[in-house]
């Protein structure tokens, strides 16, 4: 598990995003440098500052940093899937504590929308063709792995189709607060299991939503934080664990195991229990991974996530207010980096109508075979 040492020792102290929807013309790299300006603007500190770079979902680091006009003492691109914003978030953590750099940019720039990305089917490997022993048998889609999924969760536990529009709607709720959520018509939970299947049994509204968009973040070490334009963030906790092998084909324990690993990692290590959490940030590239999340992580016993989360307590105003921007499915589907995006800005207090009264403490999560978590703090 990462040293309990490391709590406190780095903050975000920079977040910057484009719009986002469909934006054509721009590039991974023109997005990715529109979220690093504003984030720079937002930290107020100048390009000349920063002297390490990761960047994701923006194919090359040497040309982003040529465009950008910097030259980072340590530089690094991940690869695209979502799992990896999280991780790029503590691989940032580690190498601000080792000294390699002082202050950190993390920049995500995906075109996707006006590329006309499109995730399964002949054309796609599912971000790495890491399930590729698969594909000629047609499971080439991860709404198709998160369908199958949810149907077993459906037949373990009896979970309803009722419990998971709950979620889509909790969400969508939060987006027509976010003045640049791409969806921000409210939905209600009829609607919600009246619209058309995708794949049984997820509906239109479970999944994310395809965008162009860019988000930035910056991070710099906890005394250097303190100098600069807004409060720091601190990361409190942080951990990550893979169910890598057999990992092709959907998850019969739904990542129960890894999860269970960093929850106990990240807890320790940030000092604190469910209960002192005032919001979550869960990737939500489709409805059922909340679910998933939700029990892996103990905020409810195994296959009990379905009544969990009735009665609004994932909304603004209930026990663990989730996704406040609206996340993936209705705020734009940028793979993880908005939803740090938006803790930070809660932590903050910068949230307007989708403030979380009082946030000082807000966990992210991401289910997966790469799963991540990160617990942020207003306060050291």
């Amino acid at each position: 598990m990462p040293e309990r040492s490391l709590r406190n020792k780095v903050a975000v102290v920079g977040v910057g995003n484009t719009d986002f929807g469909r934006l054509p013309g721009y590039s991974p790299y023109d997005l990715g440098l529109w979220a690093f300006k504003n984030a720079l603007s937002d930290a107020g500190l100048q390009k000349s500052q920063i002297d390490g770079v990761i960047v994701n979902r923006i194919p090359d680091y040497q040309r982003f940093c040529e465009i950008a006009g910097i030259n980072p003492r340590f530089a690094l691109v991940t690869p695209g899937q979502g799992r990896m914003s999280g991780n790029s978030i503590q691989i940032a953590v580690a190498a601000l504590a080792a000294g390699l750099c002082k202050t950190i940019a993390l920049v995500y720039g995906n075109n996707g929308r006006s590329a006309g990305a499109r995730y399964g089917g002949d054309s796609d490997t599912y971000g790495s063709g890491g399930a590729g022993m698969w594909f000629p048998y047609g499971m080439t889609s991860p709404g198709a792995v998160h369908a199958l999924m949810m149907q077993r969760h459906m037949a373990q536990f009896g979970t309803t189709p009722r419990q998971l529009a709950e979620i889509a709607v909790t969400f969508r709720s939060h987006a027509a607060l976010t003045p640049w959520a791409v969806m921000r018509d409210r939905i209600t939970v009829e609607e919600h299991m009246h619209s058309r299947y995708i794949c049984e049994p997820l509906h239109l509204f479970d999944y994310c939503l395809i965008n162009d968009g860019g988000v930035a973040l910056i991070l710099t070490t906890a005394d250097h934080a303190r100098d600069c334009k807004q409060p720091p963030v601190y990361v409190r906790g942080f951990s990550s664990a893979t169910r890598l092998a057999d990992s092709s084909f959907p998850d019969s324990d739904y990542w129960y195991e890894p999860m269970s690993q960093v929850a106990r990692d990240v807890y320790d290590m940030a000092g604190v229990s469910h209960n002192d959490l005032d919001g979550l940030m869960i990737y939500d590239n489709f409805s059922p991974t909340v679910l998933f999340s939700l029990e892996g992580f103990g905020f409810c016993p195994r296959g009990e996530s379905g009544r969990f989360v009735e009665g609004g307590r994932l909304a603004l105003g209930g026990e663990f207010p989730s996704n406040t921007s609206g996340g993936h499915m209705s705020e734009s589907y940028m793979q993880g980096w908005a939803l740090n995006a938006e803790a930070v800005r809660q932590l903050r207090g910068q949230c307007g109508e989708r403030q979380i009264a009082g946030a000082k403490l807000i966990q992210y999560m991401c289910a997966a075979p790469l799963v991540t978590s990160i617990i942020y703090g207003a306060e050291p």
